[in-house]
C-alpha cells in the first residue's frame, strides 16, 4: 500500500488531472463534515448526497421532495429563499426520529467539496475518529494499493483536526512508518509519501493530549465561541464510536459494514 496525504485544499484541483479509477480516498473534515456524515447513518439515515453548491442542493430538493436539506455556510445552518435548511452541519442536530430512513442532500464549505474532487475514484470513503479503526480496517482487508488521504482543511487554508485524523490512520496502517518494499515484517509494504509522513510526524507530536491539540485549532476556537456550536468539538473528537465504514456508493454516502 502506498499511502499519499492531500493536506490543503488548495491541492485538490491536482486531483482533477489524475486517474483516481483504482485508487481510494479518504476524506477527512473532522469538524464537522465527515463527522455529521457518520453520525446521521449510525442514526438510521439511507445516505448523504454531497453537493459542492447551495443551488444544487436546493434544484435536487426540487427534483425530490422528500430529501431534507443540511449543511453551513461559515459554520452556521444555510438560510435562504426565505428558508431554513432543515439541518446545520452540527452532527448532534441529526437525531434519529429525524433521520431515520431519509436521504440528506448536504452542502459545507470544504467537506462536501473535497468529497466530490474525489468523485472519479475508485472508492471514496468520508472518515473521522468516530470511525477512524473501522476505516483502517476495510482499507486493510481490501489490501488497497494506492490510498490518497485528503484533509477538507478550513477555507482554502489546512485544518489541524483533518491533518491529525490522516496522521492517525497513517499510524494504523503503517505503525513503524514508511519502509522498503522488501522488507519482511509486518505492515512493511506500506510506503508513505512524504505529505503523508508529515501528517504521521503531527499526530505522533499531538497524541498524548490529542483533544488539547485540538481544542487549539482554528475551527475548534470558531467553535468553542458559539454557545449552540460549542459541544460539537468535543462530540466529535470521540474516538472508534462506530463500527462502519461511510463510502460513496450511487452518488451517496452510506453505511458499509
Amino acid at each position: 500500500m502506498r499511502i499519499e496525504a492531500f493536506l490543503t485544499p488548495s491541492e485538490l484541483t491536482g486531483l482533477a488531472g489524475r486517474n483516481l479509477r483504482e485508487k481510494v480516498c479518504v476524506v477527512f473534515d473532522v469538524l464537522r463534515a465527515t463527522s455529521t456524515f457518520a453520525t446521521a447513518l449510525n442514526n438510521g439515515a439511507a445516505g448523504i448526497i454531497p453537493v459542492g453548491e447551495i443551488s444544487e442542493a436546493l434544484e435536487l430538493k426540487k427534483q425530490r421532495p422528500d430529501v431534507l436539506l443540511g449543511g453551513e455556510r461559515n459554520g452556521l445552518k444555510i438560510h435562504v429563499n426565505g428558508r431554513d435548511f432543515d439541518f446545520g452541519n452540527s452532527p448532534r442536530e441529526y437525531a434519529p426520529e429525524k433521520v431515520r430512513g431519509r436521504t440528506i442532500v448536504s452542502a459545507t464549505t470544504n467537506g462536501t467539496r473535497a468529497v466530490r474532487a474525489c468523485m472519479g475514484a475508485g472508492t471514496v470513503i468520508a472518515s473521522s475518529f468516530l470511525n477512524l479503526s473501522a476505516t483502517s480496517n476495510f482499507l486493510l482487508e481490501r489490501k488497497f494499493e494506492s490510498v490518497l488521504l485528503v484533509c477538507a482543511g478550513t477555507g482554502e487554508r489546512a485544518a489541524l483536526e483533518d491533518i491529525l485524523a490522516a496522521g492517525a490512520l497513517c499510524a494504523t496502517l503503517a505503525p513503524h512508518g514508511t519502509a522498503p518494499a522488501t522488507t519482511s515484517q509486518s505492515h512493511a509494504s506500506t510506503t508513505l509519501s512524504d505529505s503523508a509522513q508529515l501528517a504521521l510526524a503531527a499526530f505522533k507530536q499531538g497524541q498524548a493530549d490529542l483533544s488539547g491539540t485540538i481544542f487549539n485549532s482554528e475551527n475548534a476556537r470558531r467553535l468553542l465561541g458559539i454557545p449552540e456550536l460549542r459541544e460539537d468539538v468535543e462530540f466529535c473528537l470521540r474516538r472508534d464510536v462506530y463500527e462502519f465504514v461511510a463510502a460513496l456508493k450511487e452518488g451517496a454516502i452510506r453505511s458499509v459494514g
